[in-house]
């Protein structure tokens, strides 16, 4: 495993781009893997989430959004999971009962890396494995406090977990 860093992009979005997924062992040592939507496999099941770092992103991998809905995504500041009707457009990745889970991150370092990453992303926590990379910043989906919420494309919210 590579020296412990911050986040070291160049060497993270290497890794990605060569196998299209990579392994980080975040602040708390939770392992997470990002993996390019295509290469999602239905044996992995449907608990992974679409990592966004632009609001812009949603069109790709949900049906079009009312301005209510694509408000609450933008204005909501704390972690949040939410769940809305797949995109005809999304082929692959974790699709359940019609609908995608996706977050907007925000926190600094990690939206710095899906920027870089320049795609949407699907993160799945894993119990056991090795990582290809460490890093010192949390992952903010793992925090306490991380609220789930259904989103309509006619402006529906539903709090699943609050």
């Amino acid at each position: 495993m590579p020296k412990y860093y911050v986040l070291d992009y160049s060497a993270i979005v290497k890794s990605f781009r060569d196998s299209g997924k990579v392994t980080l062992k975040e602040g708390n040592s939770h392992l997470i893997q990002l993996i390019k939507p295509d290469l999602w496999e239905a044996e992995k099941g449907t608990d992974g989430i679409f990592l966004l770092f632009d609001l812009f992103q949603i069109r790709s991998i949900c049906t079009p959004f009312s301005e209510v809905s694509l408000d609450i995504v933008d204005f909501t500041s704390k972690p949040t999971i939410f769940h809305s009707p797949v995109s005809t457009a999304l082929s692959s990745g974790p699709i359940q009962n019609g609908q995608v889970k996706f977050s907007l991150i925000r926190e600094p370092h990690w939206n710095k890396l899906l920027f870089q990453l320049s795609q949407p992303v699907v993160a799945r926590v894993l119990s056991q494995g090795n990582a290809d990379h460490q890093v010192s910043v949390f992952f903010p989906l793992l925090m306490k406090g991380v609220k789930e919420m259904f989103l309509g494309p006619e402006g529906e919210v539903k709090i699943i977990k609050g």
